[in-house]
């Protein structure tokens, strides 16, 4: 097109050309130019500031799975937002503020078309999907060095690349959880410890700081190692102590604050384990009675493991992990209201916390997912939906 035609077609459009800038783009469709031959990724300023550093965005999800976009330490989920208008890719397009800014810019610019969409991937700040990792590394838990399983050398072994390309979370919350989940690298791969097993090593160290008269604040490594080596891997007893401790090191040497609150829960989920359901005041007796001396039970050290029916006669306790519960939050509100008809916010809150995204609160989810009314002065939530 020339000049004149350009003219031409803002006059037939009845558009000023002074309110436009004197360039004109003429717009032709490139041979390769095919409608879903380029995606569209909307990204907010710290993705982009991600990209523009060197740094990598990876898509993560298998074929049965919502495909999530993660950075370093963040988690997107991505759908498809569609829009109205056509949006066109030209390659060296330039932009309003760019044209104003080079005066040698032509009257006339011709660019041609390499593709064209009419939608886009929006991203959306979401929690990482990290339930999926404690139930691969649950397939064969570590058992200890005399297991025969372990020696048949049949069992799921997954490495920190396995976890990163099944895992819809990333690096860095996938690393947290490991932490958080007490996995440990045993050969390269990473395992969780059988409960039993976990129970005996632990126990070990107990018993040694018992007979040692030791301050529970002050656990010394060198002496553990060296006491309790012959019985088990020195790797699984400072795993142990990790795991139930808090390290710190003093004159050069290296000790541990055991920590009260989960030693005293994990003895609350050996006694739970194999019981239906526990009568409230025998339990806490033999709670206290099972724990290490020096250590005082609570209630409250069990948010997330244990539920106490307050309305039985007598008053029960039963084991119920938030970990064994689903991850989608209807599946998660359905599931605890088939468990129980009514809640407090008190006792839901534990087994909800962790759906809580980013500036969400119970509250929030509560007012989305159930239905609330006084029950003797209490309020109390039920399901929005009937439950089979």
């Amino acid at each position: 097109r020339s000049r004149a035609q350009v003219d031409a077609t803002l006059r037939t459009a009845r558009v000023d050309p002074a309110e436009l800038l004197p360039p004109a783009h003429c717009l032709r469709f490139g041979p390769r130019a095919v409608h879903g031959h380029c995606r569209l990724l909307q990204l907010d300023p710290a993705l982009c500031a991600e990209l523009e550093a060197g740094r990598s965005l990876v898509i993560r999800g298998e074929k049965d799975e919502q495909a999530v976009l993660c950075s370093k330490d963040k988690t997107y989920d991505m759908k498809i937002a569609d829009t109205s208008n056509m949006l066109l890719f030209i390659p060296g397009c330039k932009t309003p503020e760019e044209l104003n800014a080079d005066p040698s810019s032509s009257n006339i610019i011709h660019s041609q078309i390499a593709g064209f969409s009419n939608n886009y991937w929006e991203l959306r700040r979401c929690r990482p999907k990290l339930k999926k990792l404690r139930k691969l590394l649950m397939e064969d838990p570590y058992e200890g060095p005399d297991s025969q399983k372990d020696q048949a050398l049949t069992f799921s072994k997954y490495t920190t690349e396995d976890l990163l390309s099944l895992i819809q979370a990333s690096e860095e919350e996938i690393l947290h959880q490991l932490q958080v989940i007490d996995a440990c690298k045993i050969e390269g791969y990473w395992r969780i410890l059988e409960f039993d097993y976990e129970m005996k090593l632990l126990d070990h160290v107990t018993q040694l700081i018992d007979s040692e008269s030791w301050s529970l604040s002050k656990v010394p490594l060198r002496t553990c190692l060296e006491e309790l080596g012959s019985l088990e891997p020195r790797e699984m007893i400072e795993h142990i102590l990790l795991s139930y401790g808090k390290k710190y090191v003093d004159d050069g040497e290296v000790y541990f604050e055991m920590r009260e609150d989960k030693i005293c829960r994990a003895i609350a989920q050996m006694l739970l384990r194999n019981a239906v359901k526990f009568n409230l005041s025998e339990f806490q007796e033999v709670w206290q009675q099972s724990v290490p001396e020096g250590m005082t039970t609570r209630l409250d050290q069990l948010k997330g493991l244990a539920l106490v029916d307050k309305s039985s006669r007598p008053e029960t306790i039963s084991l119920l992990k938030v970990d064994d519960l689903p991850e989608d939050n209807q599946e998660r509100f359905n599931s605890l209201f088939g468990i129980r008809e009514k809640w407090t916010e008190a006792d839901i809150t534990p087994y909800i916390q962790d759906l809580c995204a980013e500036k969400q609160t119970v509250g929030a989810l509560l007012t989305k997912y159930a239905r609330s009314s006084m029950l003797n002065g209490v309020k109390v939530y039920n399901s929005r939906r009937p439950i089979s």
